[in-house]
């Protein structure tokens, strides 16, 4: 996940000196996206039920996968 922090942003101004845009390195860009589309995933499934880590890898041993 990318730091905010850490963003090489450069701002547009109007003739009144105002910000109105905001420009970053694409590659910058293309991680913000990377991580917005996981958060829509996690808050997508945030009603899914959840299980415990002990019946995890008892269903992962169970199919093999452990």
């Amino acid at each position: 996940m990318i730091d905010i922090n850490n963003l090489h942003l450069n701002y547009i101004t109007n003739p009144q000196g105002e910000q109105t845009a905001v420009m970053l390195p694409m590659n910058e860009f293309l991680e913000l996206m990377e991580d917005f589309e996981d958060l829509i995933s996690i808050a997508s499934r945030k009603n899914e039920p959840t299980t415990s880590h002990k019946n995890l890898l008892i269903e992962l041993a169970n199919d093999g996968l452990i």
